[in-house]
């Protein structure tokens, strides 16, 4: 059986070392706690920031006025604000341009052309609240900032499992995969924060399907985070209805305002009302208003949609280029230069992506503390806040904090009683009987499995429905594979058995959307139901949370706070 080789303690421990762990990490060191920075990768490059990101969203005083509502005003009539609290985006906006400057001053250029530069995701004659930003190097500045404080830094150890007493979380489980030779790794902590980025590969991918990596997020990040908080007992929120991004067809890669274009129908025709020609400061927001309608044109006949950058002067041209870089998307440019692809001469089909989860996942309060003492969670796990880049960076930042204040008043468990625990050694046997069986089924097999049946029976829109039959039959199935992949699995290595465990945690996620789907008895947004056609307006301001307690899956519609 493998063991357990290592043993750390620590006040906090910060799962996934993406934007917001790394700021969690900071921001805990900062105040004086002892931090691990637990990563499955490397923080170096890692997580859907990996390459960079151009577009932060915050709250300049300077630039928008005394009164931050001006900008919660504009998130929820954004991509970003259907799930929101507002007393959670109340906190994040006020805290924002603090981590903004602390950006700049350690690296990271915030300010393009010497100056706090808003443009992109916009309405005409609106406020515009993303700042344009050159963050290529993030990751890299953010890390070495991370290391200077003093934070520990786990590389090639994802967590498996959270440990939890009768005060709140203790610790986790982390598998060690730093060799071919798997391991285990027990860590004792007062405090955990989440941050293990947005949940992909679910359903297929859309553009190429049975390409499981062709994801315009990180495709390592699997929602390890709603997992671990759905087995361990926290609420989950709006698990039911997950997100669909969109951008170049086939090559799946993000970025839309990053382009300097319109949307066009294929007779030339603009998709949307808000442009006539495209400009830096706005580009064309349609694409964020009508999210469907890459989708809805294949489907009408009256595709495909194209972004169309023809009409740019030389200099936007330019402009573009040096966005995408800063975005990460060097191999879209490398791409389009190996193949003489030259946006000024020829538009670029645009498509819908497969669905995932962000903005979909673990609830928190204002400190970012889940429902369980202890455990907070930031980023693209959040379940009742979303704001992308800017999000993972600022409530990693507020969560780190309070973390550290709040280790004043836990302590941690014993080190006896962790490893003694039945709990722990059924994990520990669980986990490693994949790698000791030495013939069975492979992780990709189990995945494109899971993937089949969420897009069979809990498919999302546009143009596919819902129902309870369909629901009740998925979440059968899914039952069904989760039998088969525990007594299936053979992983030969340790990165083997991490992506097994990956696709193990998905199908804990797909249990969590699938039985939410079957409780919203109505269709709202991508959320079709043949059963229930209409939206019901009493579920307007409602939002429904998920649980595991006693065994049992619990539900509850709560209001949305102000």
């Amino acid at each position: 059986m493998l063991k357990i080789t290592q043993f750390f303690e620590t006040d906090v421990l910060v799962v996934g070392g993406g934007i917001a762990g790394l700021m969690a990490g900071i921001a805990a060191r900062d105040q004086g706690a002892d931090v691990i920075i637990a990563e499955k990768a490397d923080t170096r490059r890692s997580g859907s920031g990996a390459t960079g990101n151009d577009h932060f969203l915050c709250y300049i005083p300077e630039k928008h006025g005394d009164d931050p509502r001006l900008v919660l005003h504009e998130i929820a009539d954004s991509m970003l604000g259907s799930n929101m609290d507002a007393d959670i985006a109340m906190r994040f906006l006020n805290e924002s341009f603090n981590v903004v400057k602390s950006w700049h001053e350690w690296g990271i250029n915030m300010r393009l052309h010497d100056d706090w530069t808003f443009m992109g995701h916009a309405f005409p004659g609106r406020p515009r609240i993303f700042l344009k930003y050159d963050g290529h190097n993030q990751k890299a500045v953010l890390t070495r900032e991370a290391k200077k404080r003093g934070a520990r830094l786990l590389n090639h150890h994802p967590v498996l499992e959270l440990i939890k007493d009768e005060n709140g979380v203790a610790g986790a489980l982390a598998l060690d995969v730093s060799s071919p030779e798997p391991a285990f790794t027990l860590i004792r902590a007062k405090t955990v924060i989440l941050a293990t980025g947005s949940g992909n590969r679910l359903y297929p991918s859309t553009s190429t399907p049975g390409m499981l990596f062709n994801t315009g997020f990180c495709p390592g990040c699997t929602a390890a985070a709603l997992a671990l908080s759905w087995r361990i007992g926290a609420r989950l929120v709006n698990m039911e209805i997950p997100f669909r991004h969109a951008g170049p067809r086939y090559f799946t890669r993000c970025g839309k305002a990053t382009w300097i274009g319109m949307y066009r129908y294929p007779d030339g025709k603009p998709l949307g009302p808000f442009v006539t020609k495209a400009t830096r400061e706005l580009g064309d927001i349609t694409g964020d208003v009508w999210n469907t309608s890459f989708t809805d044109l294949m489907c009408n006949g009256r595709g495909p949609a194209y972004m169309d950058c023809t009409q740019d002067a030389p200099e936007d041209l330019a402009f573009m280029r040096e966005g995408m870089a800063s975005e990460g998307l060097t191999s879209l440019i490398d791409y389009m230069d190996a193949n003489s692809i030259d946006p000024g001469k020829h538009v670029v089909e645009f498509g819908q992506f497969e669905p995932f989860l962000i903005g979909r996942g673990v609830e928190i309060d204002i400190n970012g503390q889940s429902t369980i003492p202890g455990l907070y969670a930031a980023g693209d796990v959040m379940g009742n806040f979303r704001a992308d880049m800017g999000g993972a960076a600022v409530m990693g930042w507020i969560s780190g904090k309070e973390v550290a204040a709040a280790c004043a008043n836990r302590s941690l468990i014993s080190a006896e009683r962790a490893e003694s625990d039945a709990w722990l050694n059924e994990r520990l046997a669980y986990y490693g009987s994949f790698y000791e069986r030495k013939q069975g089924a492979g992780w990709k097999d189990a995945n494109m499995a899971l993937q089949q049946i969420m897009n069979d029976y809990a498919a999302v829109g546009p143009h596919r429905v819902r129902s309870g039959s369909l629901l009740s039959a998925g979440l059968e199935y899914l039952r069904q594979l989760r039998e088969q992949a525990v007594a299936q699995l053979s992983t030969p290595c340790s990165h083997t058995l991490m992506r097994a465990t990956e696709v193990l945690d998905l199908m804990d996620c797909g249990e969590a959307v699938i039985r939410a789907a079957m409780e919203r008895k109505e269709s709202r947004g991508l959320h079709q139901r043949a059963d229930f056609t209409f939206t019901n307006p009493l579920l307007n301001n409602k939002f429904l949370e998920i649980w595991r307690e006693d065994g049992a899956v619990r539900m509850n519609w709560r209001s949305k706070r102000q």
